[in-house]
């Protein structure tokens, strides 16, 4: 599952048997908590006032303090924000935290967090008819995309992507797209709002400051002086009955409704959400019936040649309470099977053996009951314990999706290292050397992880068969990049190839220029923009040599280049030295070497074989070092 999401771990993972665990929609006004006890199972719900606490920390320590002393150790919180890294600011809050911090303070083993709507997205599949009120027509396709919105302080955005085994949330701040007026009166509206803003997003509309905006733009605009209305008295004024309904407050609410129905009605054809428009968040589900009859769907089909299209895809508000509690669950109970080796890729192996043949078969029961055995096998071997020939094994491979045995056993790795978080955690002038020590290795441990996930093999065999016929490898790379250059030198020399590293931007150039065809260079560079890189790449290029680099896949280094390996950690290269970049870059030259070391091999899984084991060697040696 991939979501906009941070988390940070400590200690061993475990189910409901560890006790209840916590879980929290915070949003700009109000936070939700409750203690899951067992699946589905929310007790001691409590909304707390986020006005009232100064920052998260004293927020959840107010909660906790109200319900029973069972510890806690595993939370998810879903958080109106964007969540990127283990720092968090929020935008409609003075708050700011380290996730991290969070954790340790409260004693955690996991602590999750995503942003909200990412959490209302997954809680749609799990969500029944009783949950639900269906606003005009239309069916849900099965298994198609879902589209989730919501109005509240501001306007959440995100979707459901169906895949093979469930759905993948989206990530995204729709919400800050431009506003569109669609008549006279909306334009007036934006005009209103541009006095106040250079840039008004749909977010600045709808959503609950917005309906107070709209309420102060249409009695501007009606030549009407009135005093500023919280969106709550808007809303209580317009929901009275027709008799005693304030005209104003019920043209606002009219406005608003219709507003959203067009950006709705945007976010389907974008998505081509043929699942469904689902609408949550604070405002819509306390309007009731009154939406059901509102501008809303009317708006929502009024597309013009698109309007068939948008009459087969239904919408429905949310009406079930705190539905983010059931995607959080969701998101953590997932995480925590993931950890405990009961991986998304076992289940799917699991699934599909009744579709396998025999042979096929065969494999998927090694997997399931070897998993360590195929991980760290070759293909031949693999094949010989199955019984089954070798394309046997491709060919299961590829029933799941996969290019290759390479391929499958690079993602099949990953899923089997829950035990170690992939995350960054900012090391701070107050850690002490302990902290400071873990928190390197951390990093530099799950870097090495989503490198593996990331690999390109094809690549790397593309640039091993360049260097299996280079008449001569020369390195070039300047500043940090140098130390990998020298390595990569030192290691090439020994395979009786003529190896040369130059560090020296004239000293490359001129060197660039006597290069014949047959002859490789392999250009090292953190950023892929160095000028004098670039020029002599060009000159290589010009005289017929190939070119290898080991640099950022979108860089301008790796368009010119043959062959790129790429290397797209990121990190603030103007202040701190590429340490784990470097690393990464390291991990290459070893893998190169180790593919040159060996025969040209006769099966191309083998071949892979030796490049995934090179890097997990890596790999598991800092996790054996994090783990003592």
């Amino acid at each position: 599952m991939t979501t906009e999401h941070a988390l940070v771990e400590h200690g061993n993972a475990a189910g409901f048997s560890s006790g209840p665990r916590l879980l929290a929609d915070i949003g700009a006004t109000h936070a939700r908590f409750t203690l899951e006890s067992s699946p589905g199972v929310f007790e001691s719900v409590k909304v707390l006032k986020c006005d009232e606490y100064t920052d998260i920390i004293a927020l959840l320590r107010a909660y906790l303090s109200t319900v029973p002393a069972s510890k806690v150790h595993h939370a998810a919180f879903a958080l109106a924000n964007p969540i990127d890294g283990d720092r968090v600011r929020m935008t409609n809050r003075d708050w700011a935290f380290s996730i991290e911090d969070v954790r340790r303070e409260f004693g955690l083993y996991t602590l999750l967090i995503v942003n909200d709507f990412t959490a209302l997205a997954m809680s749609l599949p799990g969500l029944q008819a009783k949950d639900l009120m269906q606003v005009g027509g239309g069916t849900p396709v099965p298994k198609s995309v879902i589209g989730v919105l919501g109005p509240g302080t501001g306007l959440g955005v995100s979707g459901l992507i169906p895949t093979s085994d469930g759905f993948v949330t989206l990530g995204s701040e729709g919400g800050h797209v431009n506003f569109a007026p669609v008549d006279e009166r909306e334009y007036a509206i934006l005009q209103f709002a541009w006095k106040e803003w250079p840039h008004v997003s749909t977010e600045r509309l709808i959503s609950g400051p917005g309906m107070e905006l709209i309420y102060r733009a249409l009695a501007d605009r009606n030549n009407k002086k009135v005093k500023a209305l919280p969106a709550q008295d808007i809303m209580r004024g317009a929901l009275k009955t027709e008799a005693e309904a304030d005209a104003l407050c019920l043209e606002t609410l009219e406005c608003f409704c219709g507003m959203l129905g067009s950006f709705s009605a945007n976010l389907a054809v974008t998505l081509g959400a043929f699942g469904g428009i689902y609408i949550g968040g604070g405002i819509v589900p306390l309007m009731g019936d009154y939406f059901a009859t509102s501008a809303f769907r009317t708006r929502f089909e009024a597309k013009g040649r698109f309007t068939s299209y948008l009459a087969q895809i239904p919408t429905f508000v949310i009406t079930t309470p705190n539905p983010a509690f059931y995607g959080v669950s969701a998101i953590l109970s997932e995480h925590l099977r993931g950890r405990s080796g009961d991986s998304s890729l076992m289940d799917r192996i699991q699934q599909i053996q009744a579709e396998l043949t025999p042979a096929e078969r065969r494999v998927a029961t090694l997997v399931l009951e070897n998993p360590r055995t195929v991980l760290n096998e070759a293909i031949a071997e693999i094949a010989r314990l199955a019984d089954v020939s070798q394309p046997t094994v491709i060919r299961f491979c590829r029933s799941l999706g996969f290019l290759g045995l390479a391929d499958f056993k690079l993602k099949f790795a990953s899923s089997l290292t829950g035990t170690i978080p992939v995350r960054h955690s900012q090391v701070r002038m107050s850690d002490s050397t302990h902290d400071l020590s873990a928190k390197v290795i951390d990093n530099t441990v799950s870097a090495i992880l989503n490198f593996r996930d990331q690999l390109d093999v094809r690549s790397l065999d593309q640039a091993i068969a360049l260097l299996r016929k280079a008449n001569k490898v020369e390195f070039y790379a300047m500043g940090n990049s140098r130390a990998v250059a020298l390595d990569g030198q030192h290691k090439f020399f020994r395979f009786r190839i003529p190896t040369a590293s130059y560090g020296d931007a004239h000293l490359f150039s001129m060197a660039a220029e006597l290069l014949n065809p047959g002859d490789v260079v392999i250009v090292v560079s953190n950023s892929g923009k160095l000028p004098e890189l670039l020029k002599a790449v060009d000159a290589a290029r010009l005289a017929g040599a190939d070119v290898i680099a080991i640099t950022p896949n979108q860089s301008p280094l790796a368009k010119k280049a043959t062959v790129c390996l790429a290397v797209n950690h990121t990190e603030d290269n103007a202040t701190f030295l590429s340490m784990i970049s470097r690393i990464l870059q390291l991990l290459l030259i070893d893998i190169i070497a180790v593919g040159l070391s060996v025969d040209a091999p006769e099966d191309v899984g083998q071949g892979d074989d030796i490049k995934r084991k090179e890097l997990s060697r890596f790999s598991n040696l800092l996790i054996s070092h994090l783990d003592s």
